[in-house]
């Protein structure tokens, strides 16, 4: 009976995709990564979505990654935020307006509904991620969370 389970798995996913991405992973050394110390970066925005939690829950999640030299570039700093409530919203709002704050003109960041603040999240992405880097402070706040500033914006030149 339990091979059937298992014979399901065969059929339900891409082995062979799945096979080439272990390899990929492999050759990138996935896995092998060592935890950002807090501290001052200059960073990239990686990638920023609007998805849901391990529980189901709407969580905005932003990836910065390190482009400063020194022991972590190119390491990824994880800003994870679940926004059932309205203080977790305003924090990521805060955060997406220093992130388009240089930009000639800003996008107006405020939350509707979530299919809204997923689109907002889309442009806010599309705006920045070849045009800015940042200096981020990434620290440890109130109760061990992490805290998330933007200190300095960096316009890139093409």
């Amino acid at each position: 009976m339990t091979t059937n389970i298992f014979a399901k798995f065969d059929k339900e996913i891409d082995t062979k995709e799945l096979m080439a991405d272990v390899k990929e992973a492999s050759e990138n050394g996935v896995g092998n990564y060592k935890e950002v110390s807090h501290g001052e970066y200059e960073v990239a925005v990686e990638t920023m979505e609007l998805k849901a939690s391990k529980k189901g829950d709407p969580m905005v999640s932003i990836w910065f990654k390190i482009v400063s030299d020194g022991e972590f570039k190119g390491s990824i700093i994880f800003f994870n935020q679940v926004i059932t409530q309205g203080f977790q919203i305003h924090i990521v709002n805060e955060l997406l307006r220093t992130l388009v704050s240089e930009m000639g003109s800003p996008i107006n960041i405020e939350f509707e509904s979530y299919t809204q603040y997923n689109e907002l999240i889309m442009d806010v992405f599309e705006s920045i991620s070849e045009t800015f880097e940042y200096a981020l402070s990434y620290q440890e706040g109130k109760k061990g969370f992490n805290t998330y500033e933007i200190t300095e914006v960096y316009e890139l030149e093409d």
